[in-house]
């Protein structure tokens, strides 16, 4: 048995939670499952919290194995991860924010999601408590040196972009450090899904993040269809897939454009611009909405796909495969976008693998997860792919994957029209005599998305969490900017294309 396996088996094991074992431990067991993230023997994929326990879902390698480890906080504190693992800080800060549990242990104890402008603390917590702390600055890390400056950037920035705080020190032209501050666009999503009915809830998953709302509403759906025991039909599952890798393919397109527009490039943004803009167009003719937002439902989906939609889509993989290379070549030949892009921001590969970084940022530094490759639901064991890795993690590193992946997303759409099969595209929901809880994971353009829930005996939800990718991304950001020089900043960022209402919640 593997080490997650042991862990399991001394808890207590919750059976009606599909499709990956959970089990409530001890605060010993917890710290020991603390240690499997710590020692690399298992990558963190999740940490939340309720009124009185905290959750932590946990990946083996080697083989694959999922599983959630949930702990009870009788006396309003748990162990820290983060103390042990650094990726877990952040998401402490939350849940100490959200739900006044406490991380003995932990080294940060700034508040992280609360600016101190809620009016309450603890607002999900056992006991809510006003808040009169409105303005307290933050306490950003100090930095010791000589000749150093700091340069604060935002929240506002400018153009069409959350917000999002970023606090440079330099010494002349090179980062020292960056530390960023989150939360302004904080939504109080969790609060909203606690008592909704599932259709409202599915609406509210499907709007964390924007960009991502057709992989949200897809994982908020499995998780539902996880908990009460439920398959979606055959054609509505490879119609989900075909619309995550619509949804891939335009934004990949758009960060290809602005990565090459931060390097004075403009040509290549508007060019992307119009190709996005083709995907967007066909979205809309297939689905009715061109980022197929609340298309995704529990059950299937909202709209089946039309011959006029399949056409569309058919005309729109054509017109890219025409168009796309000459772009790529363009990037690839033209050396002053290779002297920015080459060798700046370099992602440890180390260090991608202790955050279990996914999506273009892990496998741009060699990490070759991609959740397309688990056993579930969706249609992709069953089509042909490769993982589009790379070793380098630079900028220049990043853009390549997204290039792989677009060719490779055009190639997956042409097998779905392909071989899509024939039937109903939703399915009634059984009621539920019981508390259920299910959990998904599905890989959006980001990364993989994780969404864990439980479902009341009323079939409402009682408790949702959604974790973005950008949670484990955003801190690497940090680190890949150091040493090098402040006007690279806007590279690296847009190289990574973290989410802020993703994180934010």
């Amino acid at each position: 048995m593997s080490a997650l396996g042991d862990i399991l088996s001394a808890g207590r094991r919750i059976t009606t939670h599909r499709p990956w074992p959970r089990a409530v431990l001890d605060r010993d067991g917890w710290e020991s499952a603390s240690f499997l993230a710590a020692d690399g023997r298992c990558t963190l994929l999740g940490l939340w919290g309720e009124w009185d326990t905290v959750h932590m879902a946990l990946a083996s390698q080697d083989p694959l194995e999922i599983a959630v480890v949930s702990l009870p906080c009788t006396d309003g504190s748990f162990p820290s991860v983060g103390q042990h693992h650094p990726p877990a800080i952040r998401p402490e800060r939350a849940i100490r924010d959200l739900f006044g549990l406490v991380p003995q242990g932990a080294d940060d104890a700034r508040r992280w999601l609360d600016h101190g402008r809620w009016g309450k603390r603890q607002p999900l917590g056992a006991a809510v408590h006003p808040d009169t702390g409105a303005g307290d600055a933050y306490a950003f890390l100090p930095v010791e040196g000589e000749s150093l400056h700091q340069i604060p950037v935002g929240p506002v920035h400018a153009g069409i972009i959350e917000p999002g705080h970023f606090r440079f020190t330099a010494n002349g032209e090179t980062v020292v450090r960056l530390e960023e501050r989150l939360g302004y666009v904080h939504k109080g999503t969790e609060s909203l899904m606690a008592g909704a009915d599932v259709a409202r809830a599915a609406k509210l998953a499907g709007r964390i993040s924007g960009d991502t709302t057709a992989a949200y509403g897809v994982a908020f759906a499995q998780a539902v269809e996880a908990a009460l025991d439920v398959t979606a039909p055959p054609r509505a599952q490879w119609l989900r897939a075909l619309m995550i890798e619509l949804e891939r393919i335009a934004n990949h397109l758009g960060d290809f454009g602005a990565i090459c527009n931060d390097a004075s490039f403009s040509i290549m943004l508007a060019h992307c611009g119009i190709l996005r803009e083709r995907v967007l167009r066909a979205a809309d003719i297939a689905f009715g909405h061109r980022l197929m937002m609340d298309r995704a439902v529990p059950g299937g989906v909202a709209r089946d796909v039309t011959s006029e939609g399949v056409a569309a889509m058919r005309a729109l993989v054509a017109e890219i495969r025409a168009r796309f290379p000459t772009l790529v070549q363009l990037y690839d030949r033209t050396t002053s976008l290779q002297d920015r892009t080459v060798a700046t921001g370099r992602l440890n590969p180390a260090l991608a693998r202790q955050f279990g970084a996914g999506g273009f940022v892990g496998r741009a530094a060699g990490r070759d997860f991609d959740a397309r490759s688990l056993a579930g639901p969706l249609p992709y064991r069953e089509l042909d792919f490769a993982i589009a890795t790379r070793t380098e993690g630079d900028v220049n590193a990043r853009i390549w994957v997204r290039i792989d992946e677009v060719t490779q997303s055009l190639d997956l759409i042409d097998q779905i029209l392909e071989r899509l099969p024939d039937g109903p595209v939703q399915v009634t929901l059984p009621g539920a005599s019981e508390a259920r809880e299910g959990m998904a994971i599905v890989e959006g353009f980001r990364g993989d998305i994780l969404v864990w829930l439980r479902l009341g005996a009323d079939g409402k939800v009682a408790r949702c969490h959604l974790r973005d990718p950008s949670w484990f991304q955003w801190p690497l950001l940090e680190a890949v900017i150091e040493g090098n020089i402040v006007a690279d900043f806007p590279l690296c960022n847009k190289s990574f294309n973290c989410s802020y209402s993703g994180h934010d919640l």
